[in-house]
């Protein structure tokens, strides 16, 4: 089995073949566009670990961008108790999903 660890704007992905991974909007990709991310913070494979300094040299991850969408809304509710002050935002977090399609180690 092998997988890796990887940073993709700044948020750290656990990418496998063929795996789908939810990560924050990236503006720039098209749909069926192919992607590499060269940020990899550590590579498993089978019983072989390496872990990066800060990152791997020559591991990448490649992935598919499959569609670009906005979560579930999220509510932010803020008061002060006896003064009156209520305040209530809300908003939905944009995402792009990807498919890692290979991991170059």
């Amino acid at each position: 089995m092998m997988y890796a660890i990887v940073d993709i704007k700044g948020f750290q992905f656990r990418a496998e073949k063929n795996a789908v991974l939810r990560v924050p909007l990236l503006n720039t990709a098209e749909p069926g566009q192919t992607l590499e991310f060269d940020r990899v913070l550590l590579v498993r494979k089978d019983e072989e670990v390496v872990v990066g300094t800060p990152v791997v040299e020559g591991a990448a991850i490649v992935a598919e961008v499959i569609d670009h969408g906005k979560g579930k809304k999220k509510v932010i509710y803020h008061h002060k108790r006896r003064k009156g002050y209520r305040v209530k935002k809300g908003y939905r977090e944009q995402f792009t999903d990807i498919k890692v399609t290979e991991i170059r180690a």
